[in-house]
């Protein structure tokens, strides 16, 4: 098996060894970007929902520059919410703020019962450029 090019956001390298997975992983021309979530340095939820959208955002942001990519370069994108029912309208009030001006990438919304603690989680794949 061919050696994971992996791509790791400066700073968080320890979180994501303590959780045994790789943040990002490019490959044949594309960027996979593992499942972000609204959490602090340490870890831990971000209490405040909309908070917790912007940093997940904030942290998926982190991985794409790492890797010399932008938001302009997702091609498909993944959100997980719990509860989407109650919450995704509040939630979408904040995806603007980072998603940028059409065409947007394609997407799939999934309700989930249980992330870990957290309300909302985002998986991207990016054309590397």
């Amino acid at each position: 098996m061919t050696k994971r090019d992996v791509v790791f956001p400066p700073g968080r390298q320890a979180l994501y060894e303590k959780n045994r997975y790789s943040p990002a992983i490019r490959s044949n021309g594309f960027l996979f970007v593992s499942g972000q979530v609204g959490s602090r340095e340490d870890g831990s939820p971000e209490p405040d929902l909309q908070a917790q959208v912007r940093l997940a955002f904030d942290n998926l942001n982190a991985i794409l520059k790492a890797a010399s990519c932008t938001f302009d370069d997702v091609v498909d994108v993944t959100v997980f919410m719990v509860n989407p029912e109650a919450q995704f309208e509040k939630i979408w009030e904040v995806v603007p703020e980072y998603w940028g001006s059409a065409p947007h990438p394609t997407l799939t919304a999934v309700g989930v019962t249980w992330l870990y603690g957290f309300q909302f989680e985002i998986k991207v794949i990016a054309k590397l450029p």
